[in-house]
C-alpha cells in the first residue's frame, strides 16, 4: 500500500490541474543517485500490462511490478520551506537514504541479507 499525506494530495492535484490532466502519478524507481536508486515521478499517460493501480483519497497512483518490492510502504508528502517545496519520500524498505532524500538503497543494493517471507 502507498500512501499520500493530505499535503502531497493537494500538489498533485494542483499539477494535474497545471498540466490539464487527469492521468495517474506515476511513482517509480533507477539506477543511479548517491545512494544506488532514485525516485521517479511522472503522471502516467499511458499504463503497461504489468503496473499496478492504487488510489488514495482520490488520487491515482500507478507503480509497475518490478518497482512494487521496493515501493511497498511509501509514504509520500509534500513540504514548502525556505529554500522551496518538494515531495519527500518516507521509504520503509531503505535501509541508506542520502541527505537529499530522493537517493536511496534497500538491503539488497547493500550487499546485506534480505529477509524472505
Amino acid at each position: 500500500m502507498i500512501t499520500l499525506t493530505d499535503a502531497a494530495i493537494a500538489r498533485v492535484r494542483n499539477l494535474q490541474s497545471q498540466r490539464a490532466t487527469s492521468a495517474p502519478l506515476r511513482l517509480g524507481i533507477k539506477q543511479g543517485g548517491c545512494s544506488g536508486l532514485s525516485y521517479l515521478m511522472d503522471f502516467a499517460d499511458q499504463l503497461e500490462a504489468d503496473d499496478n493501480q492504487y488510489e488514495c483519497n482520490g488520487v491515482k497512483i500507478v507503480i509497475n511490478n518490478s518497482n512494487l518490492p521496493q515501493l511497498q510502504g511509501l509514504e509520500l508528502d509534500y513540504t514548502e520551506d525556505l529554500l522551496g517545496g518538494g515531495f519527500r519520500f518516507r521509504n520503509p524498505n531503505a535501509s541508506k537514504s542520502c541527505s537529499c532524500g530522493t537517493s536511496f538503497a534497500t538491503p539488497k543494493e547493500l550487499g546485506a541479507p534480505v529477509a524472505c517471507s
